[in-house]
């Protein structure tokens, strides 16, 4: 499947790439997707902290500069933790990462109820794989993916819009409505801290 290129697929590729540099068994993490233009017209100083390069005009490129915000808890679960955020309108889309534990079809029919059994079960299981997630949405309802599995060649990286439909949605979910919820701070967003 050819995957049409985008800033939002640059952006997500970014957060990819410098996942991959940091390893495996890695906490979720969150970004702020905001547009590179916006973000440097009201934050000049911030192009070369970013290592984002102008153009021959000496504008900024058009794309989105991938902001990635404090750490999230480790107690509570990503699905959780998306439920409760809101974005200022001033962030154009939200990306997550998150490692997860995938197993085949064939094994639904003996998943135990019990939530700790269940973990338990997938984490022993013959057939599991281990995949990095990192998915993203726009307000504009653009939305794209990549899936990485663990121990296969690092160019082997499934993408596409539709990979991760649950998570596309509770990612998108958070650009809904204005404000900001669960400590994620709009000057952080708008400032680019801590970007990739």
């Amino acid at each position: 499947m050819r995957v049409s290129e985008s800033g939002l697929r640059r952006a997500v590729l970014e957060i990819d790439a410098a996942l991959a540099a940091d390893g495996w068994d890695q906490p979720p993490r969150l970004y702020a997707l905001v547009g590179t233009r916006r973000l440097l017209e009201r934050e000049p100083a911030l192009a070369g902290s970013l290592g984002l390069e102008l153009g021959s005009d000496g504008q900024p490129a058009d794309g989105l500069t991938a902001v990635e915000q404090d750490p999230l808890s480790p107690e509570r679960p990503l699905e959780e933790l998306l439920a409760g955020i809101e974005w200022p309108d001033t962030v154009d889309g939200c990306a997550a990462a998150v490692e997860r534990l995938v197993l085949p079809p064939s094994a639904e029919e003996t998943l135990p109820d019990d939530p700790a059994s269940l973990h338990t079960y997938a984490a022993t299981h013959p057939d599991r794989h281990e995949v990095r997630i990192v998915a993203a949405a726009l307000r504009d309802g653009g939305a794209h993916c990549t899936l990485r599995i663990r121990g296969r060649d690092e160019t082997d990286l499934l993408e596409g819009a539709d990979l991760v439909p649950d998570l596309v949605a509770l990612v998108a979910d958070t650009l809904v409505a204005d404000g900001v919820a669960d400590g994620v701070a709009d000057e952080a967003a708008a400032a680019g801290g801590g970007g990739t």
